[in-house]
């Protein structure tokens, strides 16, 4: 695959992933189908950063170490920032049960010029995927490099916000978006990998980033709707 198409990066943004990160950077490495594989420790207070480190003398990555944490937003930011290839696959750092197909799965819809950006929806969630409200912000997404350019300073500042922003200008540009099911993928919540108090109050904080992030794109949200009303 490599040699056919253009050459693809694997992008793993990952705060205080220490129970995952080996398998998760070891399935993008043994699907055989990155020509590189960045992972941007988000300023880790746990193992995560010793981990990725020690994964480093068998698996060809590339590693970026936050001294602070900054936000998945600055922290997809700083990775595409080093990536090198054309087309850009984002993977979250808590999976389980990820494999090569569910890669395929994100990557062929550009590779065939049928999608401008793919997001990866995990079946094993908490909501039923087939009704999850909240798809569009899956961390599973495939683009290309260059179509992402122009908001990485935007990106920077989004945290948690910043799927939200990458959806608002991908639909402001007119751009296809295709979503796709990754079959028994396993995403765990916050009420999986923490206490019920604790995951509200992060529902809740991230919740605040992503309607922040929103308001701070009304420009985009009004562009998105001066493209629909011309197309009636």
């Amino acid at each position: 695959m490599k040699n056919n198409h253009p050459e693809i990066t694997a992008i793993i943004c990952a705060f205080n992933e220490e129970s995952t990160i080996e398998n998760v950077l070891k399935a993008v490495a043994d699907s055989n189908l990155f020509n590189e594989i960045i992972v941007v420790n988000d300023g880790s207070t746990d193992n995560t950063g010793k981990i990725i480190k020690e994964l480093k003398k068998c698996l060809d990555i590339t590693d970026i170490h936050l001294p602070e944490n900054k936000g998945k937003g600055f922290a997809m930011a700083s990775g595409v920032e080093k990536a090198s290839s054309e087309l850009i696959v984002f993977c979250d750092a808590d999976l389980s049960d990820l494999r090569g197909e569910h890669f395929l799965q994100l990557i062929k819809p550009i590779i065939e010029n049928k999608a401008d950006m793919v997001l990866g929806q995990a079946t094993e969630t908490l909501i039923n995927y087939k009704i999850n409200p909240f798809k569009s912000l899956s961390g599973q997404r495939s683009l290309l490099r260059e179509d992402i350019l122009p908001i990485l300073d935007d990106m920077k500042t989004s945290k948690f916000g910043v799927e939200t922003l990458i959806n608002l200008y991908y639909q402001s540009q007119g751009k296809r978006v295709e979503y796709v099911m990754l079959m028994d993928l396993k995403h765990p919540t916050k009420f999986n990998k923490t206490n019920q108090s604790q995951a509200m109050k992060e529902f809740i904080f991230e919740g605040h980033q992503i309607a922040l992030t929103a308001f701070n794109n009304f420009n985009l949200i009004t562009k998105i709707i001066k493209n629909k009303l011309n197309k009636v």
